[in-house]
């Protein structure tokens, strides 16, 4: 249980990135204040805690309903991970873990609640976070203190997620924009070598031949 928490704990501390989302919740609720901040933090956490959550009752059965098997899902969400990774090395910003230019705009002429849209979806619970919900609760398919386990860890992150939010001012004063670029491309180069993995067993599983 210890090893599936340590990589559980990787795969969603990668992918949600705490520190990284840091500076876009700043950008965010620049001029509020402290109080609107804080319910911002919060707010966001939740709600993409609901949607985390959701994906990890549904998502098992939702691939069964689909007839995805899971070494079919273990190389599309490999690769969906490495596109994030590689976002994440070259600091680019896509669709992925960051809203495109075109949501951007979108977001600056309707003013959109920003805790819902763009924090909690996609900078929290983005396609990288459910793709590896999904995918750790389907690897531990009729084992449920595994999944409960996975589950924990989870909303262990998104705690870190909202710590990291309330004292955003002292990690930006710490780190600075740089340093949490530094750190986000550390980390996509782990989530690189953590999606490559899945790739590889996602063809051993689906090619018994291929592993000699």
């Amino acid at each position: 249980m210890i090893e599936l928490a340590l990589t559980a704990f990787a795969n969603f501390f990668i992918t949600i990135d705490p520190i990284g989302v840091v500076p876009f919740y700043v950008a965010l609720t620049a001029g509020s204040s402290r109080e609107a901040r804080r319910a911002v933090a919060l707010k966001s956490v939740l709600i993409a805690g609901i949607i985390l959550l959701v994906f990890t009752v549904i998502g098992q059965p939702l691939l069964h309903y689909l007839g995805i098997s899971l070494p079919a899902f273990r190389i599309a969400g490999g690769v969906l991970l490495l596109i994030l990774a590689v976002e994440m090395v070259v600091a680019k910003e896509g669709g992925i873990r960051a809203p495109t230019p075109s949501e951007k705009e979108d977001v600056a002429q309707r003013r959109p609640d920003v805790a819902v849209f763009p924090l909690a979806i996609p900078l929290i619970a983005g396609p990288g976070a459910i793709a590896s919900t999904i995918l750790l609760q389907a690897q531990s398919a009729g084992e449920p203190l595994a999944q409960l386990v996975t589950a924990g860890v989870m909303i262990g992150v998104l705690v870190l997620v909202a710590i990291c939010f309330l004292a955003a001012d002292l990690i930006m004063a710490a780190l600075g924009l740089t340093g949490v670029h530094v750190l986000s491309r550390v980390l996509g180069i782990i989530l690189a070598a953590l999606a490559v993995n899945n790739i590889v067993e996602g063809l051993r599983l689906s090619f018994p031949n291929l592993g000699g």
